[in-house]
């Protein structure tokens, strides 16, 4: 719904656009990238996958240690576990379940913080590439450049018109 939402935005500010191109004066300069390709080779984005596979790695080399802590627990209660006492028996599979509960509660924890430092690794990342398209839309006289990997507008340059209040009206919304 979104997608067909920007899609459509995206065909009507070119509307907007070669309509006014008739009637004004200014220049209408269009163009496009695709943030994906240049992100597929920008290094720092490259450096920052590496780092998050070697965070990723540490956090499951933990957990691996934890589960083979408690699979080597649980064997040893089966070797035991006909000869225990049922109160030692209870107290075992208690922290048996209990160390199985920390096991889930780390790997829950792992893998948001995993999320949250992707985040913020990749923001700066998006950003260098977001001021980059700036700065060649300003520098180049471009008026609107779309994003072709996810069909968005990515620059509006000073020449443009905003017509969401035309919009608006036309809706009965004003």
């Amino acid at each position: 719904m979104i997608n067909k939402i920007k899609v459509l935005f995206a065909a009507v500010v070119i509307a907007v656009v070669t309509g006014n191109s008739v009637n004004a004066q200014q220049t209408v300069k269009l163009g496009h990238v695709n943030s994906q390709e240049i992100l597929q080779v920008f290094p720092d984005r490259i450096n920052a996958e590496k780092a998050m596979q070697e965070y990723a790695k540490k956090l499951e080399t933990e957990q691996k240690r934890m589960e083979d802590e408690l699979n080597k627990k649980y064997q040893e209660y089966l070797v035991q576990r006909d000869s225990l006492a049922e109160l030692v028996k209870a107290t075992k599979e208690k922290d048996l379940q209990e160390l199985q509960q920390r096991i889930a509660t780390y790997s829950q924890i792992a893998q948001q913080d995993l999320q949250k430092k992707e985040e913020e690794m990749i923001k700066p990342i998006i950003e260098k590439v977001q001021k980059a398209i700036d700065e060649v839309g300003k520098e180049n006289g471009f008026t609107y450049i779309m994003d072709v990997a996810n069909r968005t507008v990515v620059y509006v340059g000073t020449g443009s018109t905003d017509i969401t209040s035309l919009v608006k009206k036309k809706l009965g919304m004003e």
